[in-house]
């Protein structure tokens, strides 16, 4: 089979396509037939960061080929999608039974990678800002995999007006067509209508104006690996929260809450509320894929296609 990965750190020019064998699954994991694969900015800062070269895993879907021991509830034909914590850029990958989840009928592989774990984190941030029917809400990264959901989700959970930050403003089409009311740019001075609460997807120095950007006693959630810095006197004088969110931490301790979550995803999926949109790229492009997405030019999900 072919595998992508890598030998040393730096951009996406390091990655390459190789043969490898296909994997076996151990006790309790499936092996899968992969027919798509997210890619996601931490994979893509890993590959620039890392040390030593990691596998490239990730979010992945496809059809089960074969299944370990001890596991239940699949066999070989199913149709999956889930987190593959080995190389998942590949044409064959391992992916625990206990993190899979089945894709339905009327959905395709490249629909629930793009739309399961990036709606996740989405749906995960927005329930920890605690929204009200009626109030405002400030995306940032709005045109991203996850933001462009957030977008959708946030309407759905019934905000009266969405307002989507983005990089560049050659995405402000893209952002309204998902249902943003305003669409603004982290250059501009002032961010549009004050939000209620805030997804900031962002980090790094985009948290001071997007917690400035909130009405006095909003609340901004903070899911990005970006980092950053707030002042307390900035959250004092106007008597504003910063809560942050991981979706592993639902994953592992709330496994209910994560499982009811991905089930509200794919209902708001059928009803046609909310529609992943992606980017795809061949297997053997994982290089123009990552630079893609390095250089924030995504709009939706980016998608490796084996």
């Amino acid at each position: 089979m072919r595998r992508v990965g890598y030998e040393r750190s730096g951009g996406p020019e390091v990655l390459e396509l190789s043969s490898a064998e296909v994997p076996t699954p151990g006790p309790g994991e499936l092996l899968v037939k992969v027919q798509a694969i997210g890619v996601t900015l931490p994979v893509v800062r890993k590959v620039r960061e890392s040390a030593d070269p990691i596998p490239l895993g990730g979010e992945i879907a496809g059809e089960v080929i074969a299944v370990g021991d001890g596991v239940t509830g699949y066999t070989p034909g199913y149709r999956v999608t889930g987190l593959c914590f080995g190389h998942g850029y590949a044409d064959y990958a391992i992916v625990s039974a206990r993190v899979a989840s089945p894709i339905p009928d009327g959905a395709s592989a490249v629909d629930a990678v793009a739309l399961v774990r990036s709606g996740l984190v989405a749906l995960g941030a927005l329930d920890a800002a605690r929204p009200a029917v009626g109030e405002t809400a400030l995306i940032t990264a709005a045109a991203s995999g996850v933001g462009h959901l957030a977008v959708q989700l946030a309407r759905v959970r019934g905000a009266s007006w969405v307002v989507g930050a983005v990089s560049d403003p050659a995405k402000a089409d893209f952002v309204r067509s998902l249902g943003a009311d305003e669409v603004v740019t982290y250059a501009e001075t002032a961010w549009g209508k004050a939000a209620d609460y805030g997804l900031e997807a962002v980090g790094g120095d985009l948290l001071t104006p997007a917690l400035d950007a909130l009405a006095p006693g909003g609340r901004l959630v903070a899911y990005s690996s970006g980092g950053g810095t707030i002042q307390a006197y900035d959250l004092l004088v106007g008597a504003k929260s910063v809560i942050g969110f991981q979706i592993r931490r639902i994953a592992e301790g709330q496994p209910e809450v994560y499982d009811h979550w991905r089930q509200e995803l794919w209902q708001y999926f059928a009803s046609g509320q909310v529609r992943p949109v992606h980017t795809e790229f061949a297997l053997a492009d994982a290089a123009q894929a990552h630079a893609h997405v390095e250089a924030r030019a995504n709009l939706g999900k980016v998608v490796l296609i084996p």
